[in-house]
């Protein structure tokens, strides 16, 4: 057996020994698979943790604050205790020079991803109209455009577009059967460049409107029109 296969097979015995604890703090009390599941995931920001965990890789306590406005600072500190102790989360050492802990999915944790994404589809409707009194965070778009940004001539060659929106840049990159990837940091030399407010840019990537009237809205773009096209399909 590889060593990742006995890893995936350890964190099953940890998650169930985790259980079993957490069972007996709170439970449903129901014999039903999803109703085990909300057991351990169905608190109020625990998903939303998974997301930015998801999104970012592993992290310091300080970026999750910041990608979860709102949460109060004991709460967050309550919900990774839980997510740890039920096994969705891992704590280990930055290495040097940084002396801080970082917190991770576990095997288990990353299995969540699937659902993260099924429920971001589900949303995606709930975001129209906008409303100003929502947070935003731009590391946010990197869930709408793995989910919603298709490369619509996949036969024409892989290309990489650049999103910025007014924080860390996010690269988006084809890869050869219509779908894309996305992850936050730079693209060394893109094919194209999106950077706007980034309600302008979600509400580009989601099908609000077109190219021409993120445009107005002060959407700006590097490279190629029609390469941008390719990606956002209006």
């Amino acid at each position: 057996m590889y060593s990742h296969e006995l890893e995936y097979v350890k964190s099953l015995f940890d998650f169930q020994a985790h259980w079993r604890h957490h069972e007996l703090v709170r439970s449903y009390g129901q014999a039903c698979a999803l109703a085990k599941a909300l057991d351990v995931i169905g608190d109020r920001w625990t998903l939303l943790i998974v997301r930015e965990l998801a999104i970012r890789g592993a992290c310091r306590y300080t970026d999750l604050r910041d990608g979860l406005p709102g949460i109060a600072t004991n709460l967050l500190a309550d919900r990774l205790d839980d997510l740890t102790q039920t096994g969705v989360i891992a704590r280990e050492a930055a290495p040097p020079p940084i002396a801080t802990t970082l917190f991770r999915l576990t095997e288990r944790g990353r299995a969540l991803e699937p659902a993260i994404e099924a429920l971001g589809r589900w949303g995606a409707p709930l975001l129209s109209p906008p409303s100003a009194k929502d947070a935003f965070r731009s590391h946010w778009l990197a869930l709408p455009l793995r989910l919603c940004v298709r490369d619509k001539a996949p036969s024409a060659g892989l290309l990489r577009l650049e999103v910025r929106s007014g924080g860390q840049p996010i690269a988006v990159e084809t890869v050869g059967d219509g779908s894309v990837t996305a992850r936050l940091g730079p693209v060394d030399d893109p094919d194209a460049m999106l950077d706007g407010p980034p309600r302008v840019v979600l509400g580009l990537l989601t099908g609000q409107f077109d190219l021409a009237t993120a445009e107005r809205k002060g959407l700006k773009y590097e490279g190629d029109r029609r390469i941008v096209r390719r990606f956002v399909g209006r």
